[in-house]
């Protein structure tokens, strides 16, 4: 992960557990894209002081990852709903590929004793696919 993205995650993620002081600084550096000096002038600190800061918040919010995973859990998901969309066919909502797979499974269901064609087969394996995907990703939340 780029730095600059890792700290943002780790912020949206964790910064409430920051305190006050700390979530301003953090938010200035990170997200306003101020410098040291500006953040030291505005807070009234030292350079030194806002960059032992800083680097002490990437300490906390690290140890909270290692710790709780959310943000590791939030990729993980992100990624699985990128394979659902992509065996899809595209962009599609959760509630789209539920009410698809409860289609398809009706459908199963009904025509059991029919014999599948082969283009059938593969479709149904997509689908079910998106079945277990869409399952192990509602489990994560």
């Amino acid at each position: 992960m780029d730095k600059l993205y890792e700290q943002t995650m780790l912020f949206d993620f964790y910064g409430e557990l920051l305190t006050e002081h700390q979530r301003r600084v953090y938010e200035d550096a990170v997200y306003n894209d101020l410098s040291l000096s500006e953040i030291a002038e505005e807070q009234g600190i030292s350079r030194q002081g806002v960059h032992d800061l800083i680097k002490r918040c990437d300490r906390i919010l690290q140890e909270y990852e290692s710790k709780l995973h959310l943000v590791e859990r939030f990729a993980k998901a992100k990624e699985t709903v990128k394979e659902i969309q992509s065996l899809a066919g595209g962009e599609v909502s959760l509630k789209a590929a539920d009410e698809e797979v409860r289609q398809v499974t009706e459908q199963k269901n009904q025509d059991q004793k029919r014999m599948q064609q082969p283009g059938e087969q593969s479709e149904e394996s997509r689908l079910q696919r998106i079945a277990v995907l869409s399952g192990e990703l509602l489990k994560e939340l």
